[in-house]
């Protein structure tokens, strides 16, 4: 076969595949165009919402639940999530929100680690075209730059504490002397459950906080700090001054407490016990009489965040503050009406 021949060989077969190309891009297009028909006349058959979710971490049952709910009502709702896990990091919900960006999620919700050092990203995200949630905590940040806020009234939670103790102790004489565990510094939860409790007491003066400790929301910081105050005092108190009163600002720090007290062989009914979340072991240490009050903390905020989503991503505004339903648990209550907590 010549050279010539071979070459007209070449550019026939060459013909042959363009010529076949042709319909199977032609059929790609009209499939692509029908697809996007489909989808306008049926919004079931349009693409997910994307919503980027950054999470401070899992230091407990209760934040663990927090996520359950969260990804339980995306999926009701075919609501895709891209999920970080801060590890109690903020620089790495920075950088997490910063990737949600790029990646041009619809929402963008987070729980934020502390309240202040926001604002950068935020305008990122609004310059982006992106709604943000904030949720669980509050931050310090021009309101303009996010959608809303969803979560606890932690004000709320320690005036329901506080009111609570000043209850309980109505017919007790003489000071009342409170150690206070609170959780994460600079969070907005444990800034707001301390102006809450305090907003109460104060109007006693026989009310005195004698001591507040950091236990990070953890329950091995809840026991460290009993330790040391058993170990350095003989026994739980701060040198002569008697501890009537234990405010916890979550129940793992509370649980840690209780552990110590075990190890230690000191009785929590010889104090009062009020303890902030409401997770199944705090209502069960309740219902032993090892705690006097758990105030609920709502984790199950996932249903009504996905709401929050939809009605952003179609350009709807969504309340400023939404506020989660929450109840109280006290050593009053008729425990036969108790339904299990699920975490």
């Amino acid at each position: 076969m010549n050279h010539t021949l071979k070459k007209s060989l070449v550019f026939a077969v060459i013909f042959i595949l363009l010529c076949s190309l042709v319909p199977l891009t032609l059929l790609l297009s009209s499939n692509k165009n029908n697809n996007r028909k489909r989808n306008e006349q049926n919004p079931a058959n349009e693409e997910k919402l994307i919503l980027g979710f950054s999470q401070i971490g899992s230091e407990s049952a209760w934040r663990t639940r927090n996520t359950e709910s969260i990804f339980e009502a995306a999926e009701a709702n075919n609501i895709q999530i891209i999920f970080d896990d801060a590890q109690q990091k903020q620089e790495n919900q920075l950088k997490a929100i910063r990737s949600f960006i790029v990646y041009q999620v619809d929402v963008i919700a987070f729980v934020p680690i502390v309240e202040d050092g926001w604002d950068n990203v935020l305008q990122e995200a609004k310059d982006a075209g992106i709604p943000v949630i904030i949720v669980d905590r509050q931050i310090n940040a021009d309101s303009s730059l996010y959608a809303g806020f969803l979560g606890e009234n932690g004000f709320e939670e320690g005036f329901s504490a506080a009111n609570f103790l000043v209850k309980k102790c109505k017919d007790k004489e003489g000071p009342v002397n409170i150690l206070e565990l609170y959780g994460t510094e600079n969070s907005s939860v444990v800034i707001n459950r301390a102006e809450g409790f305090r907003s109460v007491i104060k109007k006693e003066p026989r009310y005195n906080i004698i001591r507040t400790e950091n236990g990070d929301f953890l329950r091995s910081r809840g026991k460290e700090i009993a330790d040391k105050i058993i170990q350095e005092n003989g026994g739980f108190k701060l040198g002569n001054t008697k501890i009537d009163v234990i405010y916890s600002h979550n129940d793992s720090m509370t649980l840690g407490l209780l552990d110590s007290f075990n190890n230690n062989k000191i009785a929590p009914q010889d104090f009062i016990i009020i303890s902030i979340d409401a997770e199944q072991k705090s209502i069960d240490a309740l219902v032993r009489g090892e705690l006097n009050c758990v105030v609920e903390c709502n984790p199950n905020l996932g249903p009504t965040l996905m709401k929050l989503v939809k009605e952003i991503a179609q350009g709807n505004p969504i309340a400023p503050v939404t506020y989660m339903n929450e109840t109280i648990f006290t050593e009053d209550d008729d425990f036969s009406t108790y339904t299990p907590r699920g975490y």
